[in-house]
């Protein structure tokens, strides 16, 4: 992913990285059914942070994200995680 393709795709993002990380997880889990399995590797283009970031940063959404479920899937070479949209 190119540098400007990046850029554009974090202009509509909220600038706080937790709002950020948590916007995107809404997002995804509104076009895929309510559910969506990601390592954070994958996505860390798209939200403009680092695996590192997004690993550290769903630890702390686990448990302040009142309108997601964020788990621990599986552990691969990297952590899987899902996360599905609370009703």
């Amino acid at each position: 992913m190119s540098a400007i393709s990046s850029q554009r795709n974090t202009e509509s993002l909220p600038a706080n990285k937790e709002e950020r990380l948590r916007a995107y997880l809404r997002r995804q889990t509104a076009e895929g059914n309510g559910e969506v399995y990601f390592k954070s590797k994958f996505i860390a283009d798209d939200v403009g942070l680092s695996p590192k970031e997004i690993g550290a940063l769903m630890c702390k959404l686990c448990d302040s994200a009142t309108e997601l479920s964020i788990e621990k899937w599986s552990y691969t070479s990297a952590t899987t995680w899902r996360v599905t949209a609370d009703s």
